[in-house]
């Protein structure tokens, strides 16, 4: 595992590793012991400029490319994967402080992902459309944009970063990536040396590791890309939107939530226990789709939180490395001191700890909390930690009026004994996902993914991944003359 984090630690422009050439260093941490793992030089405003020149000079004989050439690449890609999945968990778990259980949650995606992106490169269709001018022939082709600039969170990095960098890729654009600083390997150059190694031609794929205290905007703001695929909060996605609108660019928004999961008075009590304890904690609720609220009906309340906190107490924290461990490290110190100040402020406002976890450096042990007054600012903004709010509520028009309480609509969840009652209900829900009889969280390589308000704009996977990163070309061919008017 330790060749990762020095073979890998540079920058990766043209198909060549190199140091970047700033004036410090990015240091990678565990975020469980605090072992240094890396130390890696930035990249300056003028290595940013030579990615994005780098992925145009490639680009144009790659989309020229017979798209079942180009599929081989993401079948290779999928083998190493498959060859390397051990070491890459191994990597995933020493940089984020993620579980095993998370570890093959996120790789599984990892390898579906590539699967999708190998049928999307044969994909794109054209069309022909008819005219209402004797002799014209309307053609429709479906076009790489070009360069697709992704920008890349630090929760399921190497995810979040294949699912944007793949299926552009595999309909014949070029990407520059930027990692999260957090997480510069497995979010960034491990991505690279997958694609290489799997026979990328160099200059299509490019990773700067580097920080807007160094660039600015130069990332979103450089000419030569014309998508911006960014996955990460809705405060900075709010500056790449503004910054993309004026320069007339694409952006495509995956930003935060503030999932609940809702607990009608016809459920199965077990077993919406444990969807919510899935939802709300996997991978320490580091999640944009985890479920920061728990809505019960007050007819299951008292049932329903007796089991949810002994279920909560039971999952273990500690060692990621442990197989046995749930509860892993936040992925940094502000990340702990943050969630350490939304308990806090929760108590003081009147709230309940039914369970209050202990904060020891990074790892953050869960918190169940209950009586957080309805109005307070709590209840409104993404928790990206293992706290948890119930709330009680009163029949279901009650309960969807507390869902879409939130400036925010990426998921959800109701459970019912009825199943078309959980879909009626889930209509009325602002958000671009919603699931009946399930978790919060869920990713499949074909369904639309993506939020409604605060929680982003556009969608991926699947056809609207096709047209994330393609445009459309209007050619017209007249058969015979056309008669001018003058």
């Amino acid at each position: 595992m330790s060749s990762y984090f020095t073979d890998l630690a540079q920058q990766y422009i043209d198909g060549k590793w190199r140091p970047g050439t700033g004036s410090w260093d990015i240091i990678d941490f565990n975020p469980y012991d605090g072992e240094k793992l890396a130390s890696i030089t930035i990249a300056t405003v003028d290595e940013v400029d030579e990615a994005y020149r780098a992925a145009a000079r490639a680009q144009k004989e790659w989309a020229e490319t017979n798209a079942y050439a180009r599929r081989t690449i993401f079948e290779q890609a999928l083998r190493l994967v498959e060859e390397r999945e051990q070491e890459i968990a191994d990597v995933i778990i020493a940089e984020l402080g993620g579980t095993r259980l998370k570890a093959a949650f996120e790789l599984h995606l990892v390898k579906e992902f590539l699967r999708e992106s190998v049928n999307l490169a044969l994909r794109p269709e054209g069309k022909i459309i008819p005219s209402p001018v004797d002799g014209k022939e309307n053609r429709l082709y479906r076009v790489p944009v070009g360069v697709v600039g992704v920008i890349s969170p630090f929760n399921f990095p190497f995810l979040l970063s294949v699912k944007s960098v793949a299926p552009a890729l595999a309909v014949g654009n070029a990407v520059v990536l930027k990692p999260h600083q957090n997480t510069p390997i497995v979010g960034g150059t491990l991505v690279a040396k997958l694609f290489e190694d799997a026979g990328l031609p160099a200059g299509l794929l490019n990773v700067v590791v580097t920080d807007i205290a160094e660039i600015g905007d130069a990332f979103i703001e450089h000419p030569i890309p014309r998508v911006i695929s960014f996955t990460g909060s809705d405060k900075v996605g709010r500056h790449v939107a503004t910054v993309c609108a004026a320069h007339f660019k694409r952006s495509v928004l995956e930003l935060g939530g503030n999932s609940a999961i809702v607990v009608l008075d016809d459920a199965d009590v077990d077993y919406a226990v444990d969807a919510a304890v899935f939802s709300r904690y996997v991978h320490q609720g580091q999640v944009c789709m985890a479920a920061n609220r728990v809505l019960v009906d007050r007819s299951l309340a008292d049932e329903f939180t007796e089991k949810f906190v002994a279920k909560v107490r039971g999952l273990k924290a500690g060692d990621p490395r442990d197989p046995e461990t749930v509860i892993g490290p936040v992925i940094n110190s502000q990340q702990a001191e943050s969630l350490t100040s939304v308990v806090e402020q929760a108590l003081a406002e009147g709230a309940t700890a039914l369970l209050h976890g202990t904060t020891e450096g990074n790892l953050v042990r869960p918190s169940v909390l209950t009586g957080v007054p309805a109005d307070s600012a709590l209840l409104q903004q993404e928790v990206f930690g293992p706290v948890s709010f119930l709330v009680p509520f009163d029949g279901e028009e009650e309960a969807l009026r507390l869902v879409n309480d939130t400036p925010y609509g990426l998921s959800g969840a109701v459970h019912t004994g009825n199943v078309e009652r959980g879909v009626a209900f889930a209509k009325q829900v602002d958000s671009g996902m919603f699931h009946v009889n399930d978790g919060t969280v869920h990713d499949e390589p074909i369904v639309p993914f993506g939020g409604e308000k605060s929680s982003g704009v556009g969608r991926l996977n699947g056809e609207t991944t096709l047209e994330a990163f393609t445009t459309t070309k209007w050619i017209s061919v007249q058969h015979g003359r056309s008669r001018f008017p003058f």
